[in-house]
């Protein structure tokens, strides 16, 4: 549960038992505060959302007089907690702790979603900003293609933060570092027993994204095999759980990336032709960070800003020397690379970042 909401962009803490919870309250401002309903949390002012096993309506009212705000039966179905989280969230009830009076607290998932900006000022990143405002609202397919470490997952966040389904779920499936043999069960879900490590049912991404967006990251390195499944999918709106034959509607839009060239790729036999043009409706290149050099300044700025709140210091100077030093670098991981190397600048260098620095530990 704490990696899907982490997914979804939130920021998520897990206790084991009732003192951990206890503790983790006390020292961490939440938003919302998801609960089995035999612990009895302090009362922080967030809402609780309260999980049982069981269904029964004297359960429910219980727990709902102890001060929740919504009462989910487990298994828990993800979309309807999501719906239930982005609720309290949106809606803050007053509570003794939280009086009417004061003013609306910024939640932990707004600061994150508000530094996870795409930066920059260049024509390259303003036509891909462009794009993403035109091709959100629309329900078609996308298909993001650029090399590793330019921001596609990046993209695919803001094509569904801007759509109508913004408020439904945002789900992640990196295609490249699931087993080939395990990719049609993480995809489509699978019934008990269907394979000997099967002990329950579980549902797919394709089901866990139902009313939402399914990121496919890295698609170009699915097996054909698994292709032509996702190709059905996204032909028929319909799944079939591994082991099941009970066909299941699904309303996701799909939102892929690659690093590859399909079209390349076709050639050489590894990816479906027809799948291709299911996917690639609209194309959004995010291109190369040595494409749109002017952008560097302000991408080291705003990673020493970010970088040094997350480890709890004030942000350091940096030298005009130092930033034209690594504006002529090559860059060849992209904005990824260009991040990890703020941050060893930050950790290593002195009261301020120099050339040296630069020469030094770049």
């Amino acid at each position: 549960m704490r990696e899907r909401l982490e997914y979804e962009g939130f920021s998520a803490e897990a206790a084991e038992d009732e003192a951990t919870a206890t503790t983790l309250c006390g020292k961490i401002p939440f938003d919302v505060i998801i609960s089995d309903t035999t612990f009895a949390l302090p009362d922080t002012g967030a809402p609780v959302i309260a999980l049982s096993s069981d269904p029964s309506i004297d359960t429910a009212v219980a727990a709902v007089r102890n001060g929740a705000r919504d009462f989910l039966t487990k298994p828990v179905d993800m979309n309807r907690l999501l719906q239930s989280i982005h609720r309290a969230i949106d809606q803050p009830e007053a509570s003794p702790a939280t009086p009417a009076a004061a003013p609306p607290r910024r939640s932990r998932r707004a600061r994150a979603a508000q530094a996870e900006q795409i930066i920059g000022r260049s024509p390259e990143i303003e036509h891909v900003r462009a794009l993403i405002d035109k091709v959100a609202p629309c329900e078609a397919r996308v298909l993001i293609t650029g090399e590793n470490g330019t921001g596609k997952e990046l993209v695919a966040r803001w094509l569904h933060a801007k759509s109508p389904r913004a408020g439904a779920p945002f789900v992640e499936v990196n295609c490249a570092a699931i087993p080939s043999e395990l990719i049609e069960s993480e995809l489509f879900g699978h019934e008990r027993g269907a394979f000997t490590s099967a002990v329950k049912q579980r549902k797919g991404k394709f089901e866990q994204a139902d009313g939402g967006t399914l990121f496919m990251d890295e698609i170009g390195d699915m097996s054909l095999a698994a292709q032509a499944k996702v190709l059905r999918a996204l032909q028929e709106s319909r799944i079939s759980r591994v082991g099941g034959d009970k066909e299941i509607e699904v309303d996701v839009r799909v939102i892929a990336a690659t690093n590859k060239d399909l079209r390349e790729e076709i050639r050489r036999g590894n990816f479906r032709e027809d799948l291709y043009h299911r996917l690639a409706v609209i194309v959004v290149r995010v291109p190369a960070l040595r494409e749109h050099p002017e952008d560097i300044p302000t991408l080291v700025e705003h990673f020493i800003r970010t970088l040094a709140d997350e480890y709890g210091k004030p942000p350091k100077a940096i030298d005009t020397e130092a930033v034209e030093l690594l504006r002529g670098m090559p860059w060849t991981g992209n904005i990824r690379e260009l991040r990890n190397v703020v941050e060893r600048l930050l950790i290593l260098s002195g009261d301020r970042i120099t050339a040296d620095d630069v020469k030094n530990y770049c």
